[in-house]
């Protein structure tokens, strides 16, 4: 059975569609007291397709087909914006304190680290 790829991309399009939503993941817009709160989420995608024929001609032997597709999602919640009348604040659902917080600074401070080994050296 052959599948076009644009047939698996609609597929793929459609569940996307219907199942990436922040209500899905997370829950709906909601209240909580005097505020209005909106969960937020991040959704990455990758997409892959491979495909192939052959023949032996001066054989008169052989066939071949080959196809293959591939996709990845991954969906992260983010945190909730809360909004009480012209007030709108942002609330992560991550901790950025402690260990973790080191963690998320470690790629800055070492590109300021090898920038600064890359400098040359000023003589004295």
């Amino acid at each position: 059975m052959k599948m076009q790829i644009e047939d698996v991309l609609g597929k793929v399009t459609e569940f996307i569609k219907s199942e990436a939503k922040t209500e899905t993941i997370m829950g709906k817009e909601f209240k909580l007291g005097e505020f209005n709160c909106v969960p937020v989420i991040r959704i990455g995608l990758g997409f892959g397709y491979g495909g192939g024929e052959g023949e032996a001609p001066k054989t008169g032997q052989g066939h071949g087909e080959g196809s293959g597709a591939g996709a990845g999602m991954g969906i992260e919640p983010v945190g909730f914006l809360a909004s009480r009348g012209s007030e709108i604040t942002f609330i992560p659902a991550r901790n950025t304190k402690g260990l973790s917080a080191a963690f998320e600074k470690l790629p800055d401070v070492l590109d300021k680290f090898i920038s600064n080994m890359k400098k040359p050296e000023s003589v004295v």
